[in-house]
């Protein structure tokens, strides 16, 4: 581990000098880079420092405990003890910043949101989730934009798909995949009885082109006029677009832009990252029963969560998470605790194949 991570240091002081070369400077696509690559290591590179410095502090105070001086000696004892106890952390940190990357981490994604078991209340239900994700992705500075959606009858979703985008996104939002259970009682509901529905959630790393070749003989591009609210140019012309991919049969559509053109490429990017997901999700599917187990938390026929309201409570149900905010989870405040602690759960599974590995 340790030579690994004086790589990693090398590495890093080589990034810092890059950036401050001119031929780096000049070049927006070079610097860019090789400011992400510095800005990847730099977590490890300031755990790896402290753990040498909190090295150099457990030395020092093992020298001091042979002092002739019992109050120094009492307080080498103290020192040696806290600094123990951190170096326990910091290396359990380290060997986490030390596992293999996922490739997509840094990838922008494609969210999938579409009512399940339910009906209306389902439809409401996704609609609760858009926005509980579109108030995380608020405070995170994100961009999130809708690229395609069916509305209800009753003011939810039957289905939307975004285009989150900004730092980390894929990294946070990859353990969200699969079956979202609310249980709650409806509007509608006059006697007081608890509903329970379901809507699925589907987090895709967006593809890049060079990453996804679809050829024009891949596909057939249909043209229909579009339904539902959307204004006179929407409705009175074939504005609307469906794509099929000839050999899996995945089909999209899109129908929220005025312009052809528009929805076509927003049906693409969809299409593309649906492609390079099944590609992952096959790769996946070959490898370590850790990685297994993520890939698992992403099968759509899996239960990952339920959002009780009447007792205000959230469960994870893959880690044993259970939280009694569910309202500042749905507002989107809390939910970083929920995603922080999906993450740290599956990395220690990992982690754990690594070691037995």
């Amino acid at each position: 581990m340790f030579g690994q991570l004086e790589d990693v240091e090398a590495r890093y002081e080589e990034l810092t000098s890059l950036m401050g070369s001119p031929d780096v400077a000049g070049d927006p696509k070079r610097y860019s880079e090789v400011a992400r690559e510095h800005a990847s290591l730099t977590p490890t590179v300031r755990a790896w420092q402290a753990y040498q410095q909190c090295q150099q502090e457990i030395d020092s105070a093992k020298e001091l405990l042979g002092d002739d001086d019992p109050d120094i000696r009492e307080m080498a004892k103290m020192e040696l003890e806290e600094q123990t106890e951190l170096l326990e952390k910091l290396d359990a940190e380290l060997k986490v910043l030390l596992l293999p990357k996922d490739p997509n981490d840094e990838k922008n994604v494609i969210l999938e949101i579409r009512a399940g078991t339910g009906g209306d209340e389902a439809s409401l239900f996704a609609g609760d989730l858009l926005r509980m994700y579109h108030r995380y992705a608020d405070s995170l500075r994100w961009r999130m934009e809708v690229m395609s959606s069916s509305a209800s009858d009753v003011g939810g979703f039957k289905e939307v798909i975004c285009l989150i985008s900004g730092d980390q996104v894929y990294a946070r939002l990859k353990f969200e995949s699969g079956v979202h259970r609310v249980q709650r009682i409806p509007e509608t509901e006059s006697q007081g009885r608890i509903h329970t529905s379901a809507c699925t959630v589907a987090i895709m790393p967006e593809a890049e082109e060079v990453e996804v070749d679809i050829q024009a003989g891949d596909i057939r591009v249909d043209f229909f006029r579009a339904s539902g609210p959307g204004g006179q140019s929407v409705n009175t012309t074939d504005s609307a677009v469906r794509i099929t991919h000839l050999e899996t049969g995945l089909i999209v559509s899109c129908q929220d832009e005025k312009s052809q053109h528009k929805n076509k490429a927003k049906a693409m990017k969809v299409l593309a990252s649906r492609l390079l997901e099944q590609a992952r999700a096959s790769a996946h599917a070959e490898q370590s029963e850790a990685r297994k187990l993520m890939v698992g938390s992403g099968d759509r026929s899996e239960r990952i969560r339920t959002y009780n309201f009447p007792q205000n409570r959230l469960t994870d149900h893959r880690i044993n998470l259970t939280l009694y905010k569910l309202d500042a989870v749905v507002e989107g405040s809390s939910l970083g605790e929920v995603v922080d602690a999906c993450t740290s759960f599956f990395n220690a599974q990992l982690l754990q194949g690594e070691e037995q590995g």
